[in-house]
């Protein structure tokens, strides 16, 4: 990166980290589990909700209690199951037009990180009737108070309950862009583990290690503060506690309920705190390829890590520290900490490559990633667009590789 963009970077994030203790940061309030709804519900006068959700967890069951629940108490309830890996401004507006339609009140955001972030995006074009999401890109470009919001994760890694983000791909460009705004943050969180039991081995893993992500990122950036490095540490360590009990043994509720608590805690870290490369990487990979966002984090991670060397490893060794890895320095500790990442993503097959990557995109990538990162991501290292690159060769499946020498 050129000297001059390295300076407006950093000058734009020491100016957001000075601006935290102004801005209207805040947390959901967390409820234990679905019964407390109806009783939340009535409180507030709500007599029809929106319930946001896929189809995947719509078949198997896992809304029917909350549906019955609903129905039970005299709240109408309209179900927009449609939701994909990696929402679309399609199902936003599907969304929105079955919000508009049934005179809802209020809506929930039920499943993964992509329901609940088209729930958040369906509130803001309810507060924006006007203003396609496309405008809404970045950071701050929703003022206005959404339909209160519900978010129920059914997967421990998102983050999206606590979260004032909300990621989306366009439909026609395949451009998969954040936006960033307090409003989208939910009002209530419920964390009930039992919504998690059935999520698949692969799954729980994915997830799991995008939770890990997050709390990484948050770490080792330059915008911490005391509540967002406590967040990540606790975070860092109920996964590596956790993790593979539940990627083991799906019925353990402890690990289900420690790693909900985890992906909380690290999304608390990086609303503050914000992420890094290896997010900014993941989303053009998602928004192209559609590659499922917690895996791409997945394989990401250690390479990112790698790459920042000496820069990162004196914040890597504190969380290699909560983790209980030990070292007989910094470095060792980072590296121990590294090699620990990769030992628990082998243990659950996660790959270390994607199948896909088409050399003759890297460049478009790369320079969505860039647009994404800098200047508001506090990374430990800065990289432009083209030093971005690599990490997409980094992750080429051999496959692609071997098919693009050879075309």
């Amino acid at each position: 990166m050129n000297p001059i963009k390295k300076i407006y970077c950093r000058v734009f994030q020491k100016a957001f980290r000075i601006a935290i203790p102004l801005l209207p940061y805040r947390k959901p309030e967390i409820l234990n589990g679905l019964d407390e709804l109806p009783q939340l519900f009535a409180s507030k006068k709500i007599r029809s909700v929106l319930l946001v959700t896929d189809k995947g967890i719509r078949s198997r069951g896992l809304t029917s209690h909350l549906e019955k629940l609903l129905t039970d108490n005299g709240i109408q309830t309209a179900v927009y199951d449609g939701t994909v890996a990696n929402p679309t401004t399609d199902n936003v507006e599907e969304a929105r037009t079955l919000y508009l339609a049934s005179h809802a009140q209020a809506i929930i955001g039920f499943g993964g990180g992509s329901s609940i972030d088209a729930a958040k995006a369906v509130g803001a074009r309810i507060a924006y009737p006007r203003k396609p999401l496309s405008k809404m890109e970045g950071i701050l470009k929703v003022l206005r108070r959404i339909p209160l919001l519900v978010a129920v994760p059914t997967t421990a890694g998102t983050g999206s309950e606590t979260t004032l983000a909300s990621v989306i791909v366009d439909s026609r460009t395949r451009h998969k862009y954040p936006i960033n705004s307090f409003p989208l943050i939910p009002r209530y969180a419920v964390l009930d583990p039992e919504v998690t039991r059935t999520l698949p081995p692969s799954l729980t893993a994915s997830t799991g290690l995008d939770a890990l992500t997050h709390a990484i990122e948050a770490y080792i950036g330059g915008s911490t503060t005391k509540e967002t490095r406590a967040a990540a540490e606790e975070a860092v360590r109920l996964i590596f506690r956790s993790l593979p009990d539940a990627y083991h043994d799906g019925s353990n509720m402890e690990a289900r309920r420690n790693m909900l608590r985890a992906a909380f805690l690290a999304g608390s870290a990086f609303t503050v705190s914000y992420v890094g490369y290896v997010h900014a990487v993941a989303h053009s990979l998602g928004g192209r390829y559609n590659v499922p966002h917690g895996l791409a984090n997945a394989v990401l991670l250690p390479y990112v890590l790698e790459a920042y060397g000496s820069k990162a490893e004196k914040k890597l060794a504190r969380l290699a520290e909560a983790a209980s890895i030990k070292g007989e320095d910094d470095h060792a500790k980072a590296t121990a900490f590294i090699a620990a990442i990769k030992a628990m993503e082998k243990e659950m097959d996660i790959p270390s490559k994607l199948e896909g990557i088409q050399e003759e995109d890297i460049p478009a990538l790369a320079r969505y990633a860039d647009k994404e990162a800098n200047p508001l991501y506090p990374v430990p290292v800065l990289l432009d667009a083209s030093q971005l690159e690599a990490f997409y060769r980094d992750v080429m499946s051999p496959v692609s590789r071997k098919v693009a020498t050879t075309a």
